[in-house]
């Protein structure tokens, strides 16, 4: 009788677990989706189980990218303010330093 407990329980804890690993592994390939998909996903998520993922471990590793320190930045193309012509990032390398600066001032 304990021993049927015991494997019971055992197989229960051992299905559990998978099943979670393959929760996890869902999420964290929504995670590298698109941001419109991945929000889609989690409203449809029951809240719940916000409290048994580790979500800023797996946030911050499906976000990482693939830059390292010293890779030169993909080059692209802005339009000027007044909307005159165009600079390209290219056209500042190897002549003066450049600063990106992403974000609101508002």
């Amino acid at each position: 009788m304990v021993r049927s407990i015991v494997k019971t329980t055992g197989l229960t804890a051992a299905a559990l677990s998978v099943a979670w690993l393959g929760f996890l592994g869902v999420v964290y390939t929504k995670m590298k989706a698109p941001p419109e998909q991945f929000g889609a996903f989690m409203s449809k998520l029951p809240v719940p189980f916000y409290f048994v993922l580790p979500f800023e471990t797996l946030w911050f590793r499906a976000r990482a990218g693939t830059f390292n320190v010293g890779d030169a930045a993909p080059d692209f193309t802005l339009s000027t303010l007044d909307k005159s012509g165009a600079v390209r990032l290219s056209s500042f390398r190897g002549s003066k330093p450049v600063v990106l600066v992403f974000g609101s001032y508002t």
